[in-house]
């Protein structure tokens, strides 16, 4: 019995964001929901709770239905609230006050560590903030849980865990999940939506095989529009040879023909429907000025530690040479982002690197760090591009407006932008600095899958040689031909990232 039916929803905000969806949720459903950056994943899953009211259409729940709704981004002033308060603060406040166990209970479900509990949300990563969120929604013992982008922030151990507790999850409690984790999506979900303008599609696959299925479909149409689209023009020019001939022979039986084959190619183009072409948030494009060196970085047991100068690991002898695409795998905190930073500093000022960590000459730095650290947000999309590059305004803005800033948020401040908007602007920035070697630390955060799709695509056909720091699994399965794990204190090369992600997940 279905839980929520959706009949014939639709949703306009300036321009359609989807249209004619019919869905029904019910038990055992496990419903991931995929589009591209702001084209209507969230609002969906607000017009299923009831706080957003669709343009047209129709939802009915059954009767006493309890929906849990975990969003995005932290409620105001939850804050400064303690993780224990924080989700105590969820239940009404006679239970709070008899049945406060519900809490220990549900952050023990969670893995939430013990001294995790008394502190302040503000105080905690953007992972336990995200964390803290749903345990607030679980310990209201909801009938269905809407999560949406539940793995921002979280690292590969916590996905893992977040994945188990999902799957582990009673087979009678529903779940929709919103997400550009195409792994994540794969590992807890078995029906997939595709939300568009018009036409959404939803199969009874997790996202790998129904993006399969869907692209077939896709295909097919497009080749049955071309068909029909061809087979119109034939029509037409055999109507036009016929009316020469009927012209010049006074024949009326050939006008009435040429008149019925006009109609005929009317009609095939009237139905005729090209298949869906996806409205993309802004391209991603990267460059490779290339260069003449074979091997680009050296590291010869170069010393990696903390600020105090506590030792984190030694990387042994190693090398990157040109088109190695190399992937640092590691436990969160283990070092990654020291080792990138002093991988960098090696090429940007190689006088104050030391001689662990040599760079060749000719090398020009792409770094991307995964805070956009190097986009200000008092400055302006314009102003990064004009003041960074000798680019004339025109120029500039057209190619800010290809990567999807529009022409209105141009001159705004950057921290004004949507996330997958600065991303592609700080993709933007790496190419206009035409590289010939990247350094990348969570380049896919706050990109959707059609950014991720890009990216992969520009790094493997530009041949680009790049050191990487990822959580998602699907971008590393794509894109490393090289991985390099830190472990024991030491960094290893190893074969793939497979049993790196089993073990990480608590699966090895």
């Amino acid at each position: 019995m279905a839980l929520i039916n959706l009949r014939s929803l639709g949703v306009t905000l300036g321009a359609p964001l989807f249209s004619d969806l019919n869905l029904s949720i019910g038990p055992g459903d496990r419903l991931g929901i995929v589009a591209a950056n702001g084209r209507g994943k969230s609002t969906l899953l607000r017009a299923m709770t009831g706080s957003f009211e669709p343009t047209s259409g129709e939802i009915t729940r059954s009767r006493g239905l309890r929906i849990g709704h975990v969003e995005q981004n932290l409620p105001a002033g939850l804050g400064d609230a303690t993780f224990h308060d924080a989700v105590l603060d969820a239940l009404p406040a006679e239970q709070a006050e008899s049945e406060s166990w519900r809490v220990d209970v549900a952050l023990g479900e969670l893995d939430v560590p013990d001294e995790l509990h008394q502190r302040r949300l503000s105080q905690l990563s953007g992972g336990w903030q995200r964390l803290a969120m749903l345990a607030r929604v679980w310990v209201t013992e909801p009938d269905m849980l809407l999560l949406d982008e539940p793995t921002n922030h979280l690292d590969l151990a916590r996905i893992g865990q977040l994945e188990d507790w999902l799957n582990a999850l009673p087979r009678d409690v529903p779940v929709v999940v919103c997400s550009h984790d195409r792994a994540f999506l794969d590992a807890v979900t078995n029906r997939t939506l595709f939300l568009r303008p018009q036409g959404s599609q939803v199969f009874s696959l997790p996202y790998s095989r129904a993006r399969a299925a869907l692209d077939e479909i896709d295909a097919s149409e497009e080749r049955r529009f071309q068909k029909d689209m061809k087979t119109a023009q034939q029509l037409r020019r055999q109507a036009a040879k016929l009316n020469n001939i009927g012209i010049n022979s006074g024949s009326d039986l050939l006008v009435v023909k040429t008149k019925q084959l006009k109609e005929r190619a009317d009609r095939l183009e009237d139905a005729a429907r090209p298949a869906h072409q996806e409205r993309s948030a802004g391209a991603i494009r990267l460059a490779n000025r290339g260069t003449h060196a074979k091997v680009l970085v050296t590291l010869d047991d170069a010393a990696v530690g903390t600020p105090d100068g506590t030792l984190l690991f030694k990387t042994g002898r190693l090398w990157i040479r040109q088109g190695d695409r190399v992937v640092l795998l590691g436990a969160n905190g283990v070092g990654k982002t020291r080792l990138v930073g002093m991988v960098r500093q090696a090429i940007e000022a190689p006088q104050t690197a030391g001689e662990a960590i040599k760079a060749t000459p000719s090398l020009v730095l792409g770094y991307g760090d995964q805070g956009l650290s190097d986009l200000g947000d008092d400055d302006t999309p314009l102003g990064v591009l004009t003041r960074r590059f000798e680019l004339g305004e025109q120029r500039a803005r057209s190619l800010l407006a290809g990567a999807g800033v529009g022409i209105d948020m141009q001159t705004s401040m950057v921290g004004r932008l949507s996330g997958g908007q600065k991303a592609r602007l700080g993709m933007l920035v790496l190419r206009l600095r035409n590289p010939n070697f990247y350094l990348l630390d969570e380049p896919t955060n706050h990109l959707d899958i059609e950014g991720q799709e890009a990216l992969e695509k520009e790094l493997m056909d530009r041949e680009a040689s790049c050191l990487l720091v990822s959580h998602d699994r699907s971008f590393v399965r794509a894109v490393g031909n090289r991985f390099w794990l830190i472990q024991n204190r030491r960094v290893v090369e190893v074969d793939g990232p497979e049993r790196f992600f089993a073990e990480v997940a608590g699966r090895g």
